[in-house]
């Protein structure tokens, strides 16, 4: 799906959170950034996942980590997401998908022998220079922090 792979330059994006506040990847140099994209909040995989990285948060400040999701949902769903489940990072709301076709992770899936176009569960993990890191695309919703922290 995605073409970036570690060591390209991560995409220079920009979105606006759940609150409205607009986060770029300049926003993070200096600290290593973890951008998952989900695709829908609220859904079962997509609340185990932000579920699993919000109770492993400490080890990821630990590490100098910033963490931001990103889904094509509206602030206001991202809003009731956040706060339904207490998570503490920005979620995006990337309802133009720009920040979602930046990473390439927009594109064809199948769901129950239908086919349709959306987001990939994609993670990406940034470096301090704003490198990518690590590209996970086979992410394990109920232990993603172990595999982006080990």
């Amino acid at each position: 799906m995605t073409t970036l792979k570690k060591g390209d330059k991560a995409p220079n994006f920009s979105g606006k959170d759940q609150d409205g506040k607009l986060y770029s990847l300049a926003d993070f140099e200096g600290k290593k950034l973890v951008v998952f994209f989900y695709p829908k909040a609220n859904t079962t995989g997509c609340t185990a996942e932000a579920c699993d990285l919000r109770d492993n948060f400490s080890r990821f400040q630990g590490d100098n980590y910033e963490l931001l999701g990103v889904s094509a949902d509206t602030e206001k769903a991202q809003f009731k997401f956040k706060e339904k489940f207490d998570l503490p990072f920005p979620l995006l709301a990337d309802e133009d998908k720009s920040v979602i076709q930046a990473f390439g992770v927009w594109g064809p899936k199948k769901f129950m022998g239908k086919e349709y176009d959306g987001i990939h569960r994609t993670t990406f993990v940034i470096d301090e220079n704003g490198f990518i890191d690590n590209v996970i695309s086979d992410v394990k919703t109920k232990a993603h922090a172990t595999q982006i922290l080990g």
